[in-house]
């Protein structure tokens, strides 16, 4: 691979014996723009979380279970692929000698490298030129699109409402200032929204603000000159370049960094003259809890998702006998449908679109190299999203294409009892992800059968599909709030044959998870005996609410469907 010995060309000029490449961005985000890929552009790795470390010899290449058999796909042939948690970087740089490895410190934070790279004689060498941008010669062109902002109406809260509960945060906790580094937390505190992340509406910043509610916010010009006039003065804007000589004024304070999104470059302009508080941003848990205004239109976004989704799974059981549709061509079918209203933007992640042994690719991405045609006695899993005007959605149903298997009829069964369990939790004062999680996973691991992912991920309001902090994972110990929006999406993937997954999003209200989703589950891979009555009961109010939501929006053909497809069992 020619661009892998450019980058090792280098090594000797800066004393180095191998380098650092994240899939992250310097902003942290979780959907990089092509043109801030530099993961992709070295590996070949197309999934949204991963790192290399590549050696004088050796190409090591770090993915969490979702993307193992695509790392493989995708990389195995330049790249040895390990899965973390199984694997970890300490675990493979055993050595007697030392080894500096290079890294771009605008691209890690503290926290991340020491939690991965704390091994005896490995040393972490910063260099302040990026490596991979030196080499990449035609690299896409990063378009500038302004930011715009949310009304108050639809935001349900003013930003100078959000502002002063940031400040109330400042104050109690005795912090001068607070450095806001991860995009998605400026959106919800000013209320705005950009173009800067592939599929979310993230506006690419980064904002200061001080106890007193004064705040600085740094971004490139063109992005920002159109919503300078909707604030008022206690917000000054600033060039994107503008932070550095900013932070490096700041003297004698105490400042709190969020420990997930700063980088260590920015870290360094500040610890020499302050005191540094390195924790979470609090503002991850203020745009958890969703309001009344968000939920309602949260709810809007799904019925208009769900009539587009279930529109096409009847679309595509009854033509995938007598035309040849493929994983791409049914992705474009998705597509075309959630286009037909005029709320939706566009997609909230890559379609996962995987038909037989495909769909047991966690993350899969068609291709034209890989694209199958769907066929009688396959499993389809499709798992896709969109942003609306005003809510995010994601849905996964895994669809039988006349597939009589009793295996897979039971694995699909227990995967859904789990999918109930989650649903029918009761949530008490103190309940955390970690406790649900083991709930999803109990009927599959009754006969051996587990799943490399998590159950469930926070959900943002016309944001990231990705939100934290809570999610439903066996390490997650936030506190579940009404208000918050969760996925609940167990599964099962037998490598080289099938995939299995049904996801809902719902979200908490007092005491109890109410669904959002909006989309029939595949009766047909249900064995009904499997179930008990609390379970029936479960599938069958489901379906009810599914129908009451999404019969009027029906042709009469798919009210025929649509009846069939939400009867009781």
């Amino acid at each position: 691979m020619k661009k892998l010995q450019k980058l090792k060309n280098f090594f000797d000029s800066y004393k180095l014996d191998g380098y650092l490449v994240p899939k992250n961005d310097d902003y942290f985000n979780e959907y990089v723009k092509q043109s801030n890929d530099r993961l992709k552009f070295i590996s070949d790795f197309s999934g949204s979380a991963g790192f290399a470390i590549i050696l004088k010899n050796k190409n090591y290449l770090f993915v969490d279970g979702r993307y193992t058999v695509q790392a493989r796909i995708q990389s195995g042939k330049n790249f040895k692929i390990f899965t973390i948690p199984q694997k970890f970087p300490k675990d493979v740089l055993k050595t007697n000698k030392k080894i500096e490895i290079g890294f771009d410190p605008r691209l890690h934070n503290e926290k991340q490298l020491n939690f991965f790279f704390n091994i005896k004689n490995i040393v972490l060498k910063p260099i302040n030129k990026n490596l991979i941008d030196i080499i990449w010669s035609k690299k896409p062109k990063d378009f500038i699109k302004p930011f715009f902002s949310l009304k108050d109406k639809d935001a349900g809260q003013s930003s100078k409402k959000k502002i002063i509960k940031v400040k109330k945060f400042l104050s109690k906790n005795k912090t001068n200032y607070m450095l806001v580094t991860a995009p998605e937390n400026i959106a919800w505190l000013l209320n705005i929204r950009g173009f800067d992340s592939a599929f979310s509406p993230i506006p690419n910043a980064r904002l200061l603000i001080n106890s007193k509610g004064d705040i600085d916010l740094f971004s490139r010009s063109k992005k920002i000159n159109k919503i300078k006039k909707i604030f008022s003065k206690k917000i000054k804007f600033h060039e994107e370049n503008k932070i550095k000589e900013k932070l490096q004024n700041l003297w004698n304070n105490n400042i709190w960094l969020d420990s997930l999104s700063c980088s260590i470059y920015f870290k360094d302009l500040l610890r020499k003259r302050n005191k540094i508080i390195e924790k979470t941003d609090p503002i991850y848990l203020f745009k958890s809890i969703k309001n009344s205004t968000e939920i309602k239109n949260i709810k809007k976004s799904h019925i208009i998702d769900g009539v587009a989704l279930t529109k096409f799974l009847f679309w595509l059981k009854e033509n995938f006998r007598k035309r040849k549709i493929t994983e791409i061509s049914a992705q474009k079918k998705l597509e075309s449908f959630r286009k037909m209203n005029k709320t939706y933007k566009f997609p909230s992640f890559s379609t996962i679109s995987g038909a037989g042994p495909n769909s047991a690719i966690i993350h899969y991405k068609a291709s034209i190299k890989s694209n199958r045609t769907l066929k009688k006695g396959n499993l389809y899993l499709v798992d896709s999203g969109g942003q609306y005007n005003f809510g995010t959605t994601d849905v996964t149903r895994t669809i039988s294409l006349d597939n009589n298997s009793n295996l897979v009829k039971e694995i699909y069964t227990r995967v859904l009892k789990g999918h109930i369990a989650v649903s029918n939790y009761i949530i008490k004062k103190n309940s955390k992800g970690a406790d649900i999680d083991q709930k999803a996973r109990k009927y599959l691991k009754k006969v051996g059968l587990n799943y490399p992912h998590g159950t469930g991920h926070g959900v943002g309001y016309f944001l990231n599909v990705h939100e934290g902090p809570q999610s439903l994972s066996k390490n997650n110990k936030i506190k579940l709030k009404p208000g918050m929006v969760i996925s609940n999406e167990p599964g099962y993937y037998k490598e080289g044959y099938f995939g299995i997954r049904i996801e809902n999003l719902i979200y908490i209200k007092k005491n109890k998870f109410e669904e959002l989703t909006m989309a029939p589950i595949d009766k047909k891979l249900i064995n009904k005996n499997m179930l008990n009555k609390s379970e029936i009961n479960w599938l069958n109010k489901y379906h009810a609410k599914v129908k009451r939501n999404l019969f009027r929006f029906m042709n009469i053909k798919e009210k025929a469907n649509l009846i069939q497809a939400c009867s009781p069992i």
